[in-house]
């Protein structure tokens, strides 16, 4: 057995989405568990299988079995979990899900210390300027998982096991290793949560899931130039549908020019004015 911090972790948040199935594409669908999104790419009949990209929040591991056995049949597995990185409501049921399954889970090789109990994230920072989700912040677990034999690094080349057609892009910032999945065939885009599509510090508008195109979560990013610099690069990518972290998915003109917009703003729209991770010193502003 591996180390599971979060087993007995749950936290006391939901949104109107929780359990919606989004189709983004034809093989790819979101999963909303309260305030986080999971993501199965593969269609149901492929013989190339599927795979699970993020493990949601703690306790989610039943309903992201209940949602591969509806779409993929019973007893059917992943062939690899993607994580895009390894805060805990990406990584809620991974420990689970991967013993369970029998089933490597791949990230980022400077992800890797904290998805193996070496290193533990920043703490969040319920004093930066937000909403009543980041002033809840301090209660969220920042324990690291360890999941031991069944994480391993993501190829050097950009290729993803078991996704074909797909690339994964370093976008650091929210953590040191945070990844973002592209598919240029269809310009689709797994962005985790290198930028999201609701405030996702107010507690009304992540319970609403309403929507805007906005920066990584502002309580759990501790390197905003970073930042910038992944959303920029993402925004480059001129994607044409985005299933993020947080919020509902975005397709077409909403999206690219939400994106463009908020590469161009970045500091107005997404870096909070004063927090722990923020300096106001103007070296330290991106």
């Amino acid at each position: 057995m591996t180390d599971d911090p979060m087993k007995n972790k749950w936290m006391p948040m939901t949104s109107v989405e929780t359990g919606e199935v989004h189709d983004i594409r034809s093989d790819v669908h979101g999963l909303t568990l309260q305030i986080v999104n999971v993501c199965f790419v593969g269609k149901p009949a492929d013989p190339k299988g599927w795979v699970l990209v993020d493990a949601g929040m703690p306790k989610s591991a039943d309903a992201i079995k209940k949602v591969a056995k509806e779409r993929y049949g019973k007893n059917s597995r992943p062939q690899a979990i993607i994580l895009t990185h390894g805060h805990f409501d990406h990584v809620g049921a991974v420990v689970q899900l991967a013993e369970e399954w029998d089933v490597s889970v791949y990230a980022h090789s400077s992800e890797i210390p904290y998805l193996t109990g070496k290193k533990k994230y920043p703490d969040p920072d319920p004093g930066v300027e937000g909403g009543m989700v980041a002033k809840m912040s301090s209660l969220f677990p920042d324990e690291p998982v360890d999941l031991g034999p069944y994480i391993h690094e993501l190829p050097e080349d950009g290729s993803v096991p078991a996704m074909t057609g797909w690339k994964w892009v370093h976008t650091p910032g929210h953590t040191e290793g945070h990844i973002s999945l592209f598919r240029e065939s269809d310009r689709t885009l797994l962005a985790g949560d290198a930028f999201v599509t609701v405030k996702q510090d107010e507690l009304y508008k992540v319970f609403k899931q309403e929507k805007e195109i906005t920066g990584p979560p502002r309580y759990f990013t501790p390197d905003w130039q970073k930042a910038k610099e992944s959303v920029k690069n993402l925004a480059q990518l001129n994607p044409d549908a985005v299933l993020t972290g947080h919020g509902r998915p975005m397709t077409g003109t909403e999206l690219k020019e939400g994106l463009h917009t908020l590469a161009r703003h970045f500091e107005e729209i997404a870096v909070p004015d004063h927090g722990r991770y923020v300096d106001s010193k103007d070296e330290n502003r991106v």
